[in-house]
């Protein structure tokens, strides 16, 4: 049974109950303010498209944050709410509460057509799956719209539990259509030569998707902190660069795996004696035994870059370095420039650290897909569904 999306609800004079990532950083200071709202500016074709088909009522969900299941001011939704209101031209009424007893006087009211619902997590039911708070969710709508790919990984209430009041009422919303489109080119028949890139810290945290990607791709270029433990797995010495026991073990299990010779791995490194420190280029594998790499050298990015020439199919997850200090992110931007010039290859970006690159060097209108998820298109790739799209698909 393939998933319903909003463009076959019959939406006219119905109350719509929908899920969005409205996740967003915000400023510091007394007055928080949104300081990137791509999340919501995404969400804006859906939201748009129900009160365009004339919903009598749009009811928006979101989290911010992690407030541990208690009111806290910092995480409000307020902000949300004003910069909604501004780009939607009309008032969003903002919740005390997702289970206010005032909300049904607004669903009444002629006057209110927007609701956000406050922080959902400010409610230990919600990510506990509480099957009585996803009741109580679901009671203020007749349709259910799911439009939060970045959540749709955790079996919440707000995107798990509350389809099973909604069977044969339950829809996707444009931005998880777009994910799953593009997600499925990397799952089901990527286009050959297929190369990943995974950078990043840890092994152990990427240890399914090196394992399932192996099978798939023809390269997979590795870099980052994630390059360390390989290497040493290999018998290079790796200095006092990032590198756990767990992560040392994994990466000797996953080079005993048939498909190693896929793997290919940085030949030069820019390292520094201490974190952040000055650079020094280190022209081989081995990195010398007072230095930390912090980037891959440019022999590595040549290198790496002649594999994605020719390339017609690329996943991207994980910096090549400290990015984040300019002196060590040539590794990263150079990834981020030699997919943008990839002209014809389906080229996507996934995971939090690799989509700040590309949007820092702003080329994320160059890559094919940047997706809204990090962990959730991970996980998606790793087993081709997430919990919040089965339960839209079958019901639960």
């Amino acid at each position: 049974m393939a998933i319903k999306f909003i463009d076959e609800a019959n939406i006219e004079g119905k109350k719509v109950i929908a899920r969005f990532d409205f996740n967003v950083p915000l400023s510091k200071d007394a007055n928080p303010t949104i300081t990137d709202t791509t999340r919501i500016d995404m969400a804006l074709k859906t939201i748009n498209f129900i009160l365009e088909k004339g919903a009598s009522k749009l009811i928006l969900m979101s989290h911010l944050g992690r407030p541990k299941g208690q009111f806290d001011e910092k995480y409000s939704l307020e902000p949300v709410a004003a910069y909604l209101s501004e780009k939607l031209g009309q008032d969003v009424v903002l919740t005390e509460s997702c289970t206010d007893s005032g909300i049904k006087s607004y669903l009444g009211f002629n006057e209110s057509k927007v609701i956000l619902l406050q922080n959902l997590r400010f409610h230990p039911e919600e990510t506990s799956n509480d099957h009585e708070f996803a009741k109580k969710l679901a009671s203020y709508a007749d349709l259910y719209v799911n439009d939060a790919f970045g959540t749709a990984h955790r079996k919440h209430a707000s995107t798990y539990e509350i389809n099973t009041f909604f069977k044969g009422r339950a829809f996707g919303g444009f931005l998880l259509q777009n994910e799953i489109d593009a997600l499925n080119k990397i799952v089901e028949r990527p286009t050959p030569p297929f190369i990943g890139i995974v950078g990043g810290a840890k092994v152990s945290d990427k240890i399914k998707i090196i394992e399932k990607l192996l099978v798939s791709v023809d390269k997979l270029l590795i870099g980052g902190a994630m390059a360390y433990p390989f290497l040493k797995a290999q018998g290079h010495d790796i200095g006092t660069s990032l590198c756990a026991d767990e992560d040392l073990k994994l990466a000797k299990n996953i080079l005993a795996l048939p498909y190693k010779s896929k793997i290919v791995l940085p030949t030069d490194h820019l390292a520094s004696e201490e974190f952040g420190g000055a650079p020094v280029q280190v022209n081989e594998k081995d990195i010398p035994k007072n230095l930390m790499g912090l980037d891959i050298g440019p022999n590595t990015l040549e290198l790496y870059r002649s594999h994605l020439a020719s390339a017609k199919t690329v996943l991207w997850n994980g910096p090549m370095g400290l990015f984040e200090n300019e002196v060590y992110s040539k590794g990263t931007f150079g990834i981020a420039e030699t997919l943008s010039e990839l002209q014809n290859a389906f080229t996507l970006v996934g995971g939090g650290d690799s989509v700040a690159a590309v949007n820092k060097a702003k080329l994320a209108d160059k890559i094919s897909h940047v997706s809204t998820g990090g962990g959730a298109s991970l996980e998606y790739i790793e087993n081709g569904t997430l919990p919040g799209i089965k339960a839209l698909r079958f019901g639960i």
